[in-house]
C-alpha cells in the first residue's frame, strides 16, 4: 500500500468510466488531503492537489498533515482537523477530503462519520490484512525518515474499519486496473455504489493523477 512511489511524468492513458455519473454540488470551502502509507505531504498527488487549489480556488482552506505511523493517531489528527472546521462554522457539505491508498481508507471513515464528501484514489479496502506483512522498520519515500510499524497498529486499523457504506454517494472513487499493490477488483466491489471510475492500466500511485484532478475538483464543486 505504498503511495506515490512512481514517476508522475509517466505517459497518461485514456480513462474508461464504468457506472459514473456527474455530481454537481455546492463548492467546498475546506479540503483535507490524506496521504498513503510511507508517504507524506511531499508526495506528487498532495503537491498537485494543493497547487491546483492555489491556482483555481485560492479561497479554499487546505490542510495536508504528516500522518503518524499509528493509525489511531493518524485518524484522530484527521478527525480533529475536520471537527475544528465544523466548530469554526463550516458545514459538512462544505468540507471535502481527498485520500490516497491508506489515506483513502481514513477518508472513507471521515465521510461516514461527518457526512462530508471524499475523493478516493486507489483506496485501501482492508489495510489491516495488507499491512500485517509490513510490521517492522519502514522507510518513508520522502526524506528517508525511518519509523517502526508496530503489531498493535493492525488492531487499530481493524477498529477503524467503517463497515458497510451507509452513504456511498458521497464518495468519488478512482480505481486503476493496473494497481500493482491493491486489487482493483476488491476496490471496485467495495465502492460499487459510489461514484466509481475504473481506469484502464495505470498504477497504484495513479501517475496520471493531474489528468483526473479537474474532474475530482469539479465533483467537489470547484473549477469549471
Amino acid at each position: 500500500m505504498d503511495d506515490d512511489n512512481h514517476d508522475p511524468s509517466s505517459p497518461p492513458h485514456e480513462p474508461a468510466a464504468r457506472g459514473v455519473t456527474t455530481t454537481r454540488s455546492l463548492p467546498i470551502t475546506h479540503l483535507l488531503y490524506l496521504h498513503g502509507f510511507r508517504s507524506s505531504p511531499a508526495s506528487a498527488k498532495a503537491r498537485q492537489t494543493l497547487t491546483w487549489l492555489a491556482t483555481h480556488a485560492p479561497s479554499v482552506h487546505c490542510a495536508c498533515p504528516q500522518l503518524p505511523p499509528s493509525p489511531a493517531q493518524a485518524f484522530d489528527l484527521a478527525r480533529t482537523q475536520v471537527h475544528a472546521w465544523l466548530q469554526a462554522g463550516a458545514s459538512a457539505a462544505q468540507v471535502g477530503v481527498v485520500g490516497s491508498s491508506l489515506g483513502g481508507f481514513y477518508a472513507t471513515r471521515l465521510a461516514e462519520e461527518f457526512g462530508c464528501r471524499a475523493v478516493l484514489v486507489n483506496p485501501a479496502v482492508d489495510p489491516a490484512r495488507l499491512l500485517a506483512q509490513h510490521i517492522g522498520e519502514q522507510r518513508s519515500f520522502h526524506g528517508d525518515e525511518v519509523f517502526f510499524f508496530r503489531p498493535e497498529f493492525i488492531d487499530e486499523l481493524r477498529a477503524l474499519h467503517p463497515g458497510p457504506l451507509r452513504e456511498p454517494q458521497r464518495l468519488l472513487v478512482f480505481v486503476a486496473e493496473g494497481d500493482e499493490v491493491l486489487s482493483w477488483q476488491e476496490m471496485a466491489l467495495r465502492y460499487a455504489q459510489a461514484q466509481l471510475r475504473v481506469l484502464p492500466g495505470g498504477d497504484h500511485a495513479l501517475s496520471d493523477y493531474p489528468r483526473h484532478l479537474p474532474q475530482a475538483m469539479a465533483w467537489l464543486g470547484l473549477g469549471a
